[in-house]
This record gives structure tokens, sequence and C-alpha cells, in this order.
């Protein structure tokens, strides 16, 4: 049986290229419905607390679909993307619950503690409150980004064990490399992805001082020029790690993605600014991840040329296609492999 079935990438004939696609997807206007969610807050064995945005179609009954997004770097549940994604899945019938990251959004002001590329474990909590509010409902996890490599992380520790009700995952644009990838935007052509997340790190961090004055490493000694001079100085600080590079090494999801045993589907592009495609290229994988690496689309940007989809938001389509038919191809390919196995040992 053939991998899931993807139709190939070809960029809008105004947005070519990495970068421009990278800005194109952050910074392209988009109609957002009006928030109507219902919020969930999912308290942490050291007393953080999580929030879940329940978005649930009028139709939708108990064994139906549930999806868990996981957004990136400097998001929340009110990133583009993840309202995009989330309104078309509903349209499909399928419950989404946008999840904002530790101290993210609505999540301000309920941690002490940040989010970062390795919290496995929150996606795990999250995952398992979902299963106690909708215990019949198969759910599939979909990160973004930072999110994603944190999804394929949790899969790697995983391994045969249950989490809920998950499974199925897919991760986008992961930067499961993480020195590789803080590498990658330290180059002079990719600065001014670093000053951008540095300075929206930076206000964050002063926000979260300002409600939680009392939280670890509330103030920095000095400015940090680079996300891994943040990362050295704050996040490894705060977090548990030794260092940047410590931090790094130990939260990276590429030495577990031959341990993840769910159908997976990693989605990256070749021309990713931030992430060298290369690893998507040696990655190790366990015959139950497929990837696929996109001739282009930057960083979560995948604007494509009309007529593929109902829309230009190339991206958005595959989530929708993978979370809502994937998992049943995926599953069948499992199968008919251990049909085979199972023959060929008989």
């Amino acid at each position: 049986m053939s991998d899931f079935a993807i139709p190939p990438f070809r960029s809008h004939p105004l947005v070519r290229g990495g970068h421009a696609q990278t800005l194109a997807g952050a910074y392209l206007p988009g109609r957002h419905p009006p928030y109507r969610a219902r919020r969930h807050q999912v308290r942490l064995d050291d007393g953080d607390q999580l929030v879940l945005h329940d978005d649930c179609p009028e139709a939708w009954q108990a064994s139906d679909r549930s999806t868990l997004l996981i957004h990136g770097l400097g998001g929340s549940h009110n990133s583009g993307y993840m309202q995009r994604i989330a309104r078309k899945l509903n349209a499909q019938g399928v419950r989404v619950f946008r999840m904002d990251l530790r101290g993210a959004g609505a999540g301000m002001g309920l941690a002490r503690l940040p989010y970062h590329s390795g919290r496995s474990e929150d996606a795990r909590a999250a995952l398992e409150a979902i299963a106690r509010h909708l215990p019949q409902s198969p759910t599939t996890l979909v990160g973004f980004s930072l999110g994603a490599n944190l999804s394929l992380k949790l899969l790697g520790d995983l391994k045969h064990a249950t989490c809920g009700n998950l499974d199925s995952a897919m991760a986008v644009n992961p930067p499961m490399d993480l020195a590789a990838c803080s590498r990658q935007i330290a180059l002079r052509s990719n600065r001014m992805y670093d000053r951008f997340f540095v300075k929206l790190l930076v206000r964050q961090l002063a926000e979260r001082s300002t409600v939680l004055p009392d939280a670890p490493g509330g103030k920095l000694d000095r400015l940090p020029r680079t996300l891994w001079e943040f990362d050295d100085n704050f996040t490894a600080v705060v977090c548990g790690f030794d260092s940047a590079d410590d931090y790094y090494a130990r939260a990276s999801a590429a030495p577990h993605l031959d341990k993840v045993r769910l159908p997976t589907l990693i989605l990256a592009a070749a021309d990713d600014p931030m992430i060298p495609s290369r690893m998507f290229v040696d990655a190790r994988v366990s015959p139950a991840v497929q990837v696929h690496i996109a001739e282009g689309g930057g960083h979560l940007g995948y604007i494509g040329r009309r007529g593929i989809d109902a829309d230009a938001r190339w991206m958005d389509w595959r989530v929708v296609d993978w979370v809502t038919a994937g998992p049943k191809v995926a599953q069948d390919k499992t199968a008919a492999a251990a049909r085979a196995q199972v023959d060929r040992v008989s």
C-alpha cells in the first residue's frame, strides 16, 4: 500500500521563494469568525495551568473525531493558522481544541514556568484531559513549528503506550534538530527572523513579569541579541538545562522518531529559511512516520496556486486531509505490513 497521497505544492506566482512564502503566510490578511470557543483549563502536576479552546461543530457526535492543535514559538490559539485550520476542520465535522502553551495567549498568568520545545508532558496532559471530556472520540494531534517538535517528541516518548484517545499525528515544519535550526536562523540572511523572535520573547517575558512578578527568571541581566542567547540566559536557566546547547540536545525530537508507533505525517518545505531540509532527508524514522518535503512553502507559509484547493492556503488543506482521511489510510497500511510480516514468518 502506498503512502498517504499529498498533491504537489505549487507556489502562487506572486509569492515565490522561502522568505516570501514565510512572510506572506504570517502577514496576509484573513477573515476570522468571532470567538465562540469554550475554554477549558488543564492543571499540570507542578501547579501550572494550560488553556484549551474548544471549537465544537453543531452536529458533532460523541464518537466523532477531535483534534488538538499546538502553536509555534510566539504564537497562541489566536494565531492565524490556528484559527483558519480550526474553522476548516469544524466544517468537516471535526471538533478542535486549540492549545495555549504555558503562559501563551489566554494562559498568561496561569503558569509560573515558560513553555519550551521539549515540554512533551504538557501535550500529554492536554490529550488526557480531552479524553476525560470526550471518552469516545479518537484524537489527532497536530503541531506547528515548535509545537510540532514538541508533538513528535511526545510520540517518541510514548512508544507503544497510550495517551488519552490519541491515534494519529501531524507535524508541520518541526525544528526537530534544535541546534541545527539555531545555527540556521543565526545566518545573516535570516537575521530578521532572529531579531523578530527575540523581541517577541522579551516582550512576552516583560508581560509575564508584570502579571507574575515572583515567577522564576523574571528579569534578564542583559537583553539577548539572538535566540541562542535568549535560550542560554533564560530558557535553560529557568527550565533546568545546563545551557542552550544542553536544552537543544535534550529537547530535539529527531533522536526519537524511530520510536514513533502511531501513524504520523511530517510536512516540511525544501525552502524553509529557518529549518534545514536536510534534517528531514537524513532523519531515521519508524515505518509509522511519513515524511513529505514540499518543493516550496517556506515556514508555515505554503501560499499555493488557485485551483488545487478551495483557497490558496495549501498547508491548511493538507492538515484537513490528514485529520479526516490520513489516519485510516495509515492504519490500513500498518495493518497490511503486519499481515505481510506474519505471512512471511508462517
